[in-house]
């Protein structure tokens, strides 16, 4: 279901609001924007006058769905009505439009509505774990259609995690303490399902594939990226990889994966599952998250819904602080888009080097990304923190590790602009999980605001210093 914004027209008996089109012409306006992004607007019939009011329409709007209500001031109106609808504890926005004309009689005196609901709301509720966002301007606003809009992409975000499903298979890759979540906090937090899979669940549907659905899976896959020295067998390996997990996917019903890569499949079948990640990214839209990350596909899946589009789940690997740039790199996942140039199939260049066999053991992506802006973002300490920051993919001094991979630098973050070794403290010192996932274009703010709606701490940057960690990192 998509996001439901419950419109309340708020004033007190006057003609002004009417004579001046304002209700009208907000709501017409909000029914389109909130189109645009995918939403809708239900909107209660009168205008409510005092508190009994307020709880019959805000019920109207509840019970046609609405998950952020929308007190709209038309004019001035009571305190009794912001009251009210603030006790709902629904995520809630305060609307009001500017003046028609700056002289004679003021006509709808509804800034001090606004000013007076948001006060007021701090006196009933708590502001940490149930936000409200004010809202000022008229229809069609540059300002105000960026602002509401954002809200509108952050609340679907939520809503969209709300139920989620996140098919775990193989359970956590070994010895990676700081990827383990507690589940029971994740569903209070965010409301996301994690069911555990076993391993053999999986080999076994990949055994099980046919060779005409292997055939056309290797078939697609090879017209989407040149296969580069990866065996024939390898290769079907990874179509069946693909195809298993798809299966799995569609049969849960699960909306992302967290699946443990290594070491269980590489002694059976004898593979690494990075292509069949990365494929099911590009060509299906479902998050695969390496080494079983639950929190990296709870972030892939808020990336997904901000960005229309998967990112990339990155290891930060290597700064360079000299030309103020981190390369962030993975060996297996990452979807083909974000690509530079073209994308190959090759053997996965860590398991089994130094060995006679060498690496053999199944294929992943290459690729470089494309230049740009960039955001880098991680949901955290199980759902109940984030962190984010901006950057921009440039050239670096090398071409990087094998597999997907950029350099980024010219990072900001809400404080405004800082350096790598600022991102790279800030990393280090709140302990974050090695995973993070990069989305192309400018998102931090949209990823902020879905961050506050969840009640999430902001893990903010720590500049770079000398001697021990500072209590910016708790």
């Amino acid at each position: 279901m998509p996001l439901t914004i419950g419109l309340i027209k708020a004033s007190l008996p006057s003609y002004f609001p009417q004579k001046h089109g304002v209700f009208e012409a907000c709501e017409s306006w909000l029914k389109e924007l909130a189109e645009a992004h995918g939403a809708r607007v239900v909107v209660a019939e009168a205008i409510p006058m005092n508190a009994a009011d307020v709880r019959e329409a805000v019920h109207e709007v509840q019970a046609q769905g609405a998950d952020f209500l929308m007190l709209l001031h038309g004019g001035f109106s009571m305190g009794d009505v912001a009251r009210e609808v603030a006790r709902t504890y629904l995520p809630m926005g305060v609307w009001a439009t500017p003046e028609p004309t700056l002289v004679d009689d003021i006509q709808l005196n509804n800034f001090v509505s606004l000013n007076m609901t948001m006060s007021i709301a701090r006196g009933v509720r708590d502001l940490s774990a149930d936000p409200l966002q004010w809202y000022l301007g008229a229809p069609g606003d540059a300002d105000l259609t960026q602002r509401m809009g954002q809200t509108i992409r952050a609340l679907s975000a939520k809503k969209a995690l709300d139920g989620a499903k996140i098919g775990v298979i193989g359970g956590l890759a070994m010895t990676f303490y700081n990827m383990e979540v507690s589940t029971d906090t994740l569903m209070r937090q965010l409301g996301v399902w994690c069911d555990h899979i076993d391993m053999h669940h999986m080999t076994d549907l990949m055994a099980a594939q046919s060779e005409a659905d292997v055939a056309t899976e290797l078939a697609a896959m090879a017209k989407a990226a040149e296969v580069r020295g990866v065996s024939d067998k390898q290769m079907a390996l990874s179509a069946r990889a693909s195809l298993a997990m798809r299966a799995i996917a569609a049969d849960g019903g699960y909306d992302a994966l967290a699946v443990s890569d290594w070491p269980a499949l590489q002694e059976n079948p004898g593979m690494h599952p990075g292509a069949a990640f990365s494929w099911l990214e590009e060509n299906d839209g479902l998050p695969v998250a390496s080494e079983g990350d639950i929190l990296g596909a709870v972030t892939q899946l808020v990336a997904k819904s901000l960005t229309g589009k998967v990112g990339c789940l990155l290891d930060m690997t290597s700064p360079d602080f000299e030309r103020d740039q981190i390369l962030m790199w993975h060996g297996g996942g990452g979807p083909l888009y974000m690509a530079k140039d073209d994308v190959a199939w090759i053997n996965h260049p860590m398991i089994g080097r130094g060995t006679d066999a060498g690496s053999i053991y199944g294929a992943i992506a290459d690729y470089e990304f494309a230049h740009g802006d960039c955001t880098v973002i991680r949901v955290s300490r199980h759902g109940t923190a984030r962190f984010a920051v901006e950057g921009y993919v440039a050239e670096g001094p090398a071409i990087g590790f094998t597999g997907c991979r950029g350099w980024i630098g010219g990072f900001s973050s809400a404080d405004g602009a800082c350096s790598a070794r600022d991102v790279v403290t800030s990393v280090m010192e709140h302990g974050l999980e090695h995973h993070f996932i990069l989305v192309p274009g400018q998102h931090r703010a949209v990823f902020e605001e879905f961050a506050q709606w969840c009640g999430m701490e902001a893990m903010v940057v720590i500049p770079a210093h000398n001697g021990l960690p500072t209590g910016a990192a708790r």
